[in-house]
């Protein structure tokens, strides 16, 4: 098996870790808000997200939401206004809130039932590189059938075991699978 890149980028090829990719996708799937939590509308269907029922509260506290209940229902009708220091909690707790609310409905459509989902590999840019130290590294898909591990670790927002997950799956390229540790994009959707 090949060992991990320890300079990546020494000779000038960039990209990003395979499961920062992945995070980035299943980001786009989660289907966050897209108006800002700077705007009057975002603030308001954020808190609304994390307020609605006593269980999401409680996520959004455990998520770093440790404002007082009074101070929540003044932001909501709008007396007063949250800091940018609290504005940043309430987008990471509001993320963080969506992406276990949403880990379990992707974890079933990305598996579908033992099937999996096609995963289309971008391979890292190396238009920087020079001719000579330029290897062949082309456009690959394999299809990932197990998703439980990554989903809880990006769920988690644990990095460290997104990327094992990631790479436990990446194995299946064969001897070739250190050549898509970096990447320009991985590709799938639910």
């Amino acid at each position: 098996m090949p060992e991990r890149n320890i300079e990546f980028g020494k000779y000038g090829a960039h990209g990003l870790r395979g499961h920062e990719a992945v995070a980035r996708q299943l980001d786009d799937l989660a289907g966050y808000l897209t108006t800002p939590v700077t705007a009057r509308r975002g603030l308001q269907a954020r808190l609304h997200y994390l307020t609605r029922t006593a269980h999401a509260l409680a996520a959004a506290r455990a998520a770093g939401l440790t404002v007082t209940d009074r101070t929540l229902r003044a932001w909501q009708a709008g007396a007063r206004s949250p800091s940018k220091r609290n504005l940043e909690r309430i987008e990471r707790a509001y993320r963080t809130v969506r992406r276990q609310n949403v880990a379990r409905y992707l974890t079933a459509r990305l598996n579908r039932e033992g099937r999996g989902t096609r995963v289309e590999i971008h391979p890292l840019n190396q238009s920087r590189v020079d001719r000579p130290r330029q290897r062949v590294v082309e456009f690959r898909s394999m299809n990932v059938r197990r998703w439980d591990r990554l989903v809880a670790a990006w769920a988690a927002g644990d990095d460290r075991e997104l990327d094992e997950a990631w790479v436990d799956q990446v194995v299946d390229l064969g001897s070739q699978w250190g050549q898509y540790e970096y990447v320009t994009n991985i590709g799938f959707a639910a």
